[in-house]
C-alpha cells in the first residue's frame, strides 16, 4: 500500500523509547492480500515478552512497538484465496506471522523452527521489509496459514493465552510423550506457562507436583488447579525426599536458579524441559549422565501443534485463569508482571477498551 492510498485506520497503543511506557498511537496495516486474513482483534494476552521489546532488554527493539503475540479476534474480511476461514469466524494469531514456507521445518508445520527464520508478529521485519506491529491494536492482517481456529463455544478472552503460554508448555509435552496417564511431571515456577502445564498434565492424567519459591501459591496451586503436591524449592528436605521420583520435569522459571538439584529428581531416562530464559544453564555432567537423562529446550510450536492444543483445550475444557484488564491499565500490568503480581495472565479486553 503506497504512503499516497494509505490511511491510520488502525489503533494502537506503542512503546516509544525504551521506557517503555505505552501510549495511544495510529498506524496502517498492509492491504488484505489474496492469502491473508483480516481479523478484529477482541482480545491479547500480555507476555513477558512485550517487556523485552518495549524495554529494549535485547538492544534490538525498532520502535515505536507496538507489543501483542496472544491474538484473538473475529474474521472481518479474507482474501480471494482464503478457504480455511470466512467472516465471523473466530480466529487467533500467535508469535509468528511469517516463514519461508518451504523448508522442511515449515513443510512439516513447524514453522516456529524454520530455517530462514520465523516472522514474530511484533518487532521483527517482515518479507516485504515492514516491522510487524501486534496485537494491543484494533485489527491485525495475516497471512492464513498462520491464524488459528477458535471453536465458537471457546471464549476469545480465555483462548489469547493459549497462543504463546499455551502452546509453549504444551508443544514440548507432546513432543517428549509427556501425555501418558499415570506419570510423574514436575512444574518449576507457577507463573502464566506454570499453571498451563499443571492444567494440560493433569488433563493428561500425569502426577502432578509444582516447585515454586513463594510458599504463598500453596493452597491455589492445590486446590484451584488441581495439582498433587506443591513443594517449596528452597527446602532441601523436601527436594531429597523425591529424588529419582520424577519422568518429566517443566521448567518454566526464567529467573537464575540452580539445575542439578533438579536433575538429581529425574528417574533415569528422565527429561527436563526448558521453557524459561534464565541468563545461564549450568549443571554438573554427572547430574546429566549418570542415569541416562535428557536436558531438552523449546519454544512455542508449529501450526499444527498450535491448532491441535487450541481443539485439545476446548474438548477439555481447559482454560488459563486471567485477569481481564482495559487497555488503559496495561502500564500497571506489565509493572505487576515484573513483580509477578498476576493470577496467571493478563488479558487486554481490546474491543471494549481501546477507541
Amino acid at each position: 500500500m503506497s504512503s499516497l492510498t494509505a490511511k491510520d485506520d488502525c489503533l494502537a497503543w506503542a512503546a516509544r523509547d525504551p521506557s517503555g511506557v505505552l501510549s495511544p498511537y495510529n498506524f496502517s496495516r498492509r492491504a488484505v492480500g489474496s492469502d491473508d486474513v483480516s481479523l478484529k482483534i477482541t482480545h491479547c494476552g500480555i507476555c513477558y515478552a512485550d517487556l523485552i521489546w518495549t524495554r529494549n532488554f535485547h538492544g534490538d527493539s525498532k520502535y515505536p512497538v507496538v507489543p501483542g503475540h496472544e491474538i484473538a479476534g473475529i474474521v472481518k474480511e479474507v482474501g480471494s484465496n482464503v478457504h480455511r476461514f470466512k467472516v465471523g469466524d473466530h480466529v487467533g494469531v500467535g508469535t509468528y506471522v511469517n516463514s519461508c514456507r518451504s523448508c522442511e521445518y515449515c513443510n512439516d508445520g513447524q514453522e516456529v523452527h524454520c530455517v530462514k527464520g520465523s516472522v514474530y508478529t511484533f518487532n521483527a521485519v517482515d518479507a516485504d521489509g515492514s516491522i510487524t506491529k501486534g496485537g494491543y491494536s484494533s485489527y491485525i492482517v495475516a497471512h492464513e496459514r498462520y491464524c488459528f481456529r477458535i471453536p465458537e463455544n471457546y471464549p476469545l478472552a480465555s483462548a489469547a493465552p493459549l497462543l504463546c503460554a499455551g502452546i509453549t508448555v504444551y508443544s514440548p509435552m507432546v513432543h517428549h510423550k509427556m501425555n501418558q496417564p499415570g506419570k510423574s511431571l514436575g512444574v518449576i515456577g507457577l507463573g502464566g506457562l506454570g499453571h498451563m502445564a499443571v492444567k494440560f498434565g493433569k488433563a493428561f492424567g500425569l502426577n502432578v507436583t509444582i516447585f515454586s519459591t513463594s510458599v504463598s501459591k500453596k493452597e491455589e496451586a492445590l486446590s484451584l488447579l488441581g495439582a498433587n503436591r506443591f513443594v517449596v524449592s528452597s527446602d532441601q528436605e523436601q527436594m531429597k525426599a523425591l529424588a529419582k521420583s520424577f519422568d518429566f520435569i517443566i521448567d518454566t522459571a526464567s529467573g537464575d536458579h540452580p539445575f542439578d538439584p533438579y536433575m538429581s529428581l529425574l528417574k533415569t531416562a528422565g527429561v527436563l524441559v526448558l521453557v524459561g530464559f534464565p541468563s545461564e544453564v549450568k549443571f554438573s555432567p554427572g547430574s546429566l549422565n549418570i542415569g541416562n537423562k535428557t536436558i531438552s529446550g523449546s519454544v512455542t510450536g508449529g501450526t499444527k501443534v498450535t491448532q491441535e492444543m487450541i481443539d485439545f483445550c476446548a474438548a477439555h475444557k481447559i482454560y488459563p485463569n486471567i485477569e481481564v484488564i482495559p487497555i488503559q491499565y496495561a502500564n500497571e500490568a506489565l509493572e505487576r508482571l515484573i513483580k509477578k503480581d498476576v493470577k496467571y495472565r493478563f488479558v487486554i479486553d481490546i474491543e471494549n477498551s481501546l477507541k
